[in-house]
């Protein structure tokens, strides 16, 4: 798939509906944090936990929010691969939103095969766009938070969409799902023993319009000793679609 590279900001040009289940109306809602913070977000099943980081060079107006693999394979926003692709993100400018799932963590509620999981991320995506509407909002996700991100992309229409080790093949169907109407980068590698990396490779290549696919030759599924070549491939990835960085103040 090929798109063009940003050369301002899309967000204000997108649709900012969501579909989004009602906040828990008991809770507060924060602002949008000005230094690092976790902070407390109503959420459709009570608080969820999230963390917010600014970024790490010259900063963009982009905020990009991080999915984490399953909660009951013990996938919470502090799995090292969903830490890295942040972090490689805000090196490229972004602000990042990393959140724990319902039930793990301090957010409240239990695991919901992906349902309640994704009203959690709509929960996300209308908080920051409450604060940062004039930003442009980037979803991402490993293993099951790939699914998750892709599962609420027609809905949220985000600028960009970064998937990493997308659970083909699994009982989450996530082949059925339309693929986003946004530039689409995937990883995956070759030697995942969790994620069948071929049945990944057939699903996106049948597509109409394949998203970029990067191949990591002899790479697990958490990417073990690999976690700086991700780290490159998604900084690399991702350059050509960033917004202009911001004026200085």
């Amino acid at each position: 798939m090929v798109w063009a590279a940003s050369t301002g900001n899309a967000a204000g040009a997108r649709s900012r509906r969501v579909n989004a289940a009602p906040y828990h109306g008991a809770m507060a809602v924060p602002d949008f944090p000005t230094a690092d913070a976790t902070v407390l977000l109503p959420g459709p099943a009570g608080a969820l936990e999230a963390s917010v980081e600014l970024p790490e060079s010259a900063p963009r107006p982009l905020v990009a929010i991080v999915c984490h693999p399953l909660p009951t394979e013990g996938g919470t926003m502090h799995n090292k691969v969903v830490t890295m692709a942040a972090r490689a993100l805000r090196e490229s400018g972004a602000t990042t939103v990393r959140f724990n799932f319902r039930g793990i963590g301090q957010s409240e509620g239990a695991f919901d095969e992906g349902r309640g999981e994704a009203e959690d991320l709509l929960a996300v995506v209308a908080w920051v766009r409450r604060h940062r509407p004039d930003a442009q909002l980037w979803l991402g996700g490993f293993s099951f938070g790939a699914y998750v991100s892709l599962k609420c992309a027609g809905d949220v229409e985000p600028d960009f969409l970064l998937s990493i080790a997308p659970p083909a093949g699994r009982s989450w169907n996530i082949e059925a799902l339309p693929p986003p109407r946004c530039p689409w980068l995937v990883i995956q590698g070759d030697a995942d023993e969790i994620v069948d990396a071929q049945a990944v490779y057939r699903w996106l290549e049948a597509l109409p319009e394949p998203p970029e696919i990067v191949r990591m030759p002899d790479t697990s599924h958490f990417f073990h000793r690999r976690l700086i070549d991700l780290r490159g491939a998604i900084k690399h990835g991702v350059h050509a679609y960033l917004p202009p960085e911001s004026p200085a103040a």
